[in-house]
């Protein structure tokens, strides 16, 4: 468990380098991310290098004893390389360029820049990559940010149509998979097929979510070009990128495989106000994020990395980009801190080190003010180091009992059927996690092809596209199963399928959806439940089956089935209902849950047991008596957080 910090030489006069270094040391900093958007400054001018100021700042924080992240610099092209290839920009969805002046102004299927990119990761990483300081590498920064992965551009409509002939081999199967003769949509060669974007209406919706699986791919073929060239020129050196919170345009999961661990950048109180959190929440939790924001990142992103994550940016006061931008609670970048420990991070990596006077981040605090004085964010990181300092290292996360299946497919199809406006699968998977997350569960976020064995229970928010390879680990690992709505409602082509949905699942459950319908907010469907009735939101689906309904609607009709130790869910559950599906089927798994009071949460790293105080009011930590407390003790203040060790008897 290290901490870490993003430091930026090219933008602080070369006098402060060697006091920052000395200064990060002495706080407790042991790695140090340089690089990412320094393009401009490493080559100035075509072919022309300037190495002798990042030779420098790498030597000085050596010095310092600090280990250092190189970053490719891909994410920031210089102008003089945009003008040279100008195609090479993104096109947006109204097919309006992406302008230089900003960041991320490329796109991933542009071959030229491809070039380029190799180019400038052969000439860093030749430089730096076996440099005894350089211990690891992030490849670019944030994919995707600012909505950069959907390029509509003339590289990407012919990158398309090459990923379309290698998948389809003739367009008569193209056709077919697309039900292209609806609406006279039939193409006679794969170079007639265009980008899904400025339709006069909706575009087919296989064609839509084609079109997201190949943008998926470009990106982790974009990201495997540089790692490629890293592992070449830099051996023995972990490789990352650093990926961002509640983004599910690619797939974290296929980009992971190829590199050593995964991280991601984590603003709690940014993502509580830019997503779909209701106005209560937002005030109740302005200054400390949502409870389960951070972690569920953590979980997620420990899965995309296999069990090897870290946290590349870490917020530490007052961002610059969401719509309101409040100061943490003090004692919350402290309460952070650890609980990506708890999550099993290897390192916490701090943005920034020093608050920039100028640019587009001049608002976005550091660890230290714009006049370098330490600022709060700085003294609880200190704080931090000095806990670790006598903590000793834990062992390593153990698997969860519970898996939640994260499918960034599903949220795809649903992104182009959404069929109910605020119908979200992102939100309904993070729902599902926050109910685990009250009842004290850990939770492990797996993709659909995962291991399930030695998971007693399996949630899976919702696949509608639904393989047989994957029911088949379901049904091999004995798990209890809960499957959302929605599941098994298309084919892999995006097709209804035959049999109806929720498709290949009816082997193992026996219900048949014959129809659904959409409802707006507040017009239920009300479902009934152990003698009580609870909200659904959203949508509702008609069952037809034989099974026992373990829950109904108000006008009739099962909304929870179940067979065996496999359940389905007809509805999208309100807070109440999916508190009380979760815990019987968590009862059903023979899992030991908690009754937490609000706002706290737990996680277990091995043999020490964690408790996380997200509530503006003092709370209880949930230790047994006799627990011996490694961290704090039993009262949980606001933002306070305790660990403790369990002493066998």
């Amino acid at each position: 468990m290290k901490l870490g910090v993003c430091y930026y030489p090219e933008h602080w006069p070369e006098a402060f380098w060697a006091d920052d270094a000395l200064r990060m040391a002495g706080l407790g900093i042991a790695w140090v991310r340089i690089g990412e958007f320094a393009w401009s400054r490493i080559e100035p001018e075509p072919g022309r290098f300037d190495w002798a100021w990042l030779d420098r700042a790498v030597e000085t924080l050596a010095g310092a004893g600090l280990k250092v992240v190189m970053c490719t610099p891909t994410a920031t092209p210089p102008k003089w390389l945009v003008d040279a290839h100008p195609d090479m920009l993104a096109l947006d969805a109204e097919g309006r360029p992406r302008r230089f002046g900003s960041r991320r102004h490329y796109c991933f299927s542009s071959e030229a820049y491809r070039a380029e990119c190799a180019r400038i990761t052969e000439a860093v990483a030749g430089r730096y990559g076996r440099h005894p300081a350089v211990g690891a590498w992030q490849t670019d920064n944030e994919f995707g940010c600012h909505d950069t992965t959907l390029s509509y551009s003339a590289n990407a409509a012919r990158g398309f149509q090459t990923w379309l002939a290698q998948r389809y081999q003739s367009v008569e199967a193209l056709n077919r998979a697309w039900g292209a003769a609806f609406w006279s949509q039939e193409y006679r060669d794969f170079d007639e097929v265009e980008p899904p974007n400025l339709t006069v209406t909706e575009a087919n919706p296989s064609h839509r979510l084609d079109y997201n699986r190949f943008a998926s791919d470009e990106v982790a073929r974009f990201n495997r070009l540089q790692v490629e060239i890293l592992r070449r020129l830099s051996p023995g050196r972990d490789v990352t990128h650093n990926f961002m919170g509640f983004y599910t345009e690619f797939d974290h999961f296929a980009v992971g495989r190829d590199l050593d661990l995964a991280s991601w950048d984590s603003y709690p109180l940014g993502f509580l106000e830019q997503f779909w959190f209701p106005e209560d929440e937002k005030l109740r939790y302005l200054r400390q994020g949502h409870p389960d924001v951070s972690a569920f990142h953590h979980d997620l992103y420990r899965g995309v990395g296999r069990g090897r994550w870290w946290v590349m940016e870490q917020q530490p006061g007052p961002v610059n980009w969401a719509r309101y931008n409040p100061a943490p609670l003090p004692g919350m970048v402290r309460s952070w801190t650890w609980e990506a420990f708890a999550h099993g991070a290897e390192v916490v990596s701090y943005f920034r080190w020093r608050q920039a006077p100028f640019g587009q981040e001049q608002m976005h605090a550091g660890l230290n003010r714009p006049d370098n004085v330490l600022d709060q964010g700085g003294v609880e990181a200190g704080e931090v180091a000095r806990e670790l300092a006598g903590f000793g290292e834990p062992e390593p996360c153990r698997r969860a009992p519970v898996a939640l299946v994260f499918s960034y497919e599903a949220d795809w199809q649903f992104g182009v059927q959404p069929h109910a406006r605020g119908f979200r699968w992102l939100q309904l998977a993070f729902e599902m996690y926050t109910a685990l997350r009250r009842l004290g569960l850990d939770v492990d976020i797996v993709p659909p092809d995962a291991d399930f064995t030695g998971y007693a229970l399996v949630v899976a928010p919702s696949l509608p596209i639904l393989d047989e390879a994957t029911l088949d680990a379901l049904e091999a690992c004995g798990a209890v199963v809960l499957f959302g709505p929605r599941t098994g409602s298309r084919t892999r082509e995006g097709h209804i399928p035959a049999s109806l949905p929720p498709g290949p699942l009816q082997g193992r459950l026996p219900v048949r959806v014959t129809r659904v319908e959409s409802l707006r907010p507040g017009a239920g469907p009300e479902v009934e439940l152990a003698g009580r009735t609870f909200a659904g939101r959203l949508w509702r689906e008609v069952l037809e089956t034989d099974l026992p309904a373990l829950a109904t609607f108000a006008e009739g009709g099962a909304a929870w089935a179940s067979r065996e130790s496999w359940h389905y869910l007809a509805t999208w559950p309100g807070t109440a209902l999916l508190d009380l599906v979760i815990a019987r089927v968590a009862l059903e798994a023979d899992l030991p849950v908690e009754t937490l009071e609000e706002g706290v949460r737990l996680r277990r790293r091995g043999d020490v047991h964690f408790a996380f105080n997200f509530s503006p009011e003092t709370r209880r930590t949930p230790a047994p008596v006799g627990a011996r407390y490694v961290l704090g003790g039993r009262d949980l203040p606001p933002a306070g957080l305790a660990a403790w060790r369990i002493e066998s008897p």
